[in-house]
């Protein structure tokens, strides 16, 4: 790994990483690193995928916030027909502020505080995805106090073991904490209807993220769909089924999830339930559209290890070291001559598990390279921190040959903005 060519949205030309029409080492020296740099042109191509495959069914793609909730990229998906699947009022506050419309955005999340329930009342969301009695009744009650009609979903949890990548994403299955359990359900569901403040219009699954194999959802989807006619056997007017996220995509050359077959199993199944279809797509959406540019300071050698040391690191990618996350390294610039060697390209903080990449096998770096982190663009920038009082890096959106920074790198000043 770490020697083929770059694809897909980051491509070799002339030798150099591209993203669009404009070099990567441009993009450093312009705006400094380490540097997150994404490719509106393969967003917008990734939604028309999903559009495309689901048009056979009344779709809404509820895009995930917290995979990369810069703005300009919220109000890129608005512009393309997406709503958005929020787990905070923060990310409420994201959403509206890009534009999008309240009526497009679901609230996910176990931890639903008085203050973020309220607020999104207030906004006048389509729908929360409820994932526990005691929350469902915090929101019957603070919708009581406002006069209003919560519009919800329970999320089922339908004991359904996907595989994926890490042990951390495995979210449909009984010991996680996410979900109303399958046997719960239906007794929720009828203390709802008897709530004068209570809408319960839909029902919603997530199994997990980064999964590959689209049985798993189809798993889940087929119990759902036999929970769905119970309900509305009930009396409960379902108006939406949503199968949530997870879409896996490629970060190796392993493949990722096949939209186009999913959507095959799926469509007919939602279509002759007459509900729509809610999907929640992030990393599916952004994550390949996306690098982290981050430049070699030294190399160092240990009797047994040979290390790059970049100036970017956990604070910036926190993915390898905190789920074992694996993003395809390449030097932007891959001077001729250079061997392979078996290198960890390690950051700067002052943790023994700071590292995008061990014992990896690459062309050997220089101090003064500029190297690609691939597959950046979700779970990046969003998980990215200031320990070790290190500032947040710059995001650059490329399309075609315009580039516009969609954030500035932070200052020092920032560090400590709001202490006393």
């Amino acid at each position: 790994m770490g020697q083929g060519v770059l694809t897909g949205p980051f491509p070799r030309v002339g030798g150099t990483v591209h993203c669009g029409e404009v070099s990567a080492e441009d993009l450093a020296e312009r705006f400094g690193t380490p540097l997150y740099v994404y490719d509106l042109a393969w967003i917008r191509g990734r939604v028309a995928l999903f559009h495309a495959a689901f048009a056979g069914v009344d779709h809404l793609l509820a895009y995930s916030v917290k995979a990369n909730g810069n703005l300009s990229i919220l109000r890129e998906l608005h512009a393309l027909g997406c709503g958005a699947d929020i787990t905070s009022g923060g990310e409420l506050f994201r959403a509206i502020r890009a534009g999008m419309s309240p009526d497009r955005i679901v609230f996910a999340g176990v931890g639903k505080t008085w203050e973020e329930i309220e607020a999104a009342l207030d906004h006048g969301i389509l729908a929360f995805n409820v994932e526990s009695r005691a929350e469902l009744e915090r929101i019957a009650e603070v919708a009581r106090g406002l006069g209003v009609r919560a519009r919800f979903g329970v999320r089922v949890n339908p004991d359904v073991l996907a595989p994926t990548p890490h042990r951390y994403t495995a979210t449909g299955h009984a010991a996680t904490k996410f979900g109303v359990p399958w046997t719960e359900t239906r007794e929720l569901y009828a203390w709802a209807l008897e709530q004068e403040h209570l809408a319960p219009v839909g029902i919603d699954v997530h199994i997990g993220s980064q999964i590959v194999d689209p049985d798993p959802y189809v798993r889940a989807l087929d119990r759902v769909l036999e929970l769905a006619g119970e309900l509305r056997q009930m009396g409960v007017g379902l108006e939406y089924l949503d199968i949530g996220g997870g879409f896996g995509i490629s970060y190796d050359d392993g493949p990722g999830l096949d939209i186009a077959l999913l959507a095959s199993r799926v469509v007919p199944r939602v279509a002759e339930a007459g509900l729509r279809l809610l999907l929640e797509p992030g990393r599916s959406l952004v994550g390949d559209a996306g690098v982290l540019l981050t430049r070699v300071q030294y190399l160092k050698r240990s009797e047994e290890k040979t290390f790059v040391i970049v100036d970017g690191g956990m604070s910036e990618l926190i993915r390898p070291s905190h789920y074992g996350g694996y993003h395809e390294i390449q030097l932007v610039t891959s001077p001729e001559g250079r061997k392979a060697q078996t290198v960890d390209v390690v950051g700067p903080i002052c943790e023994t598990g700071d590292f995008l990449a061990l014992d990896r096998t690459m062309e050997m770096p220089a101090a003064g390279d500029l190297l690609a982190v691939r597959t950046s663009g979700a779970y990046g920038f969003a998980m990215a921190s200031n320990y070790n009082g290190r500032r947040r890096p710059a995001e650059v959106l490329v399309d075609g040959r315009d580039v516009r920074l969609a954030r500035r790198r932070e200052t020092y000043d920032d560090l400590i903005r709001g202490e006393a």
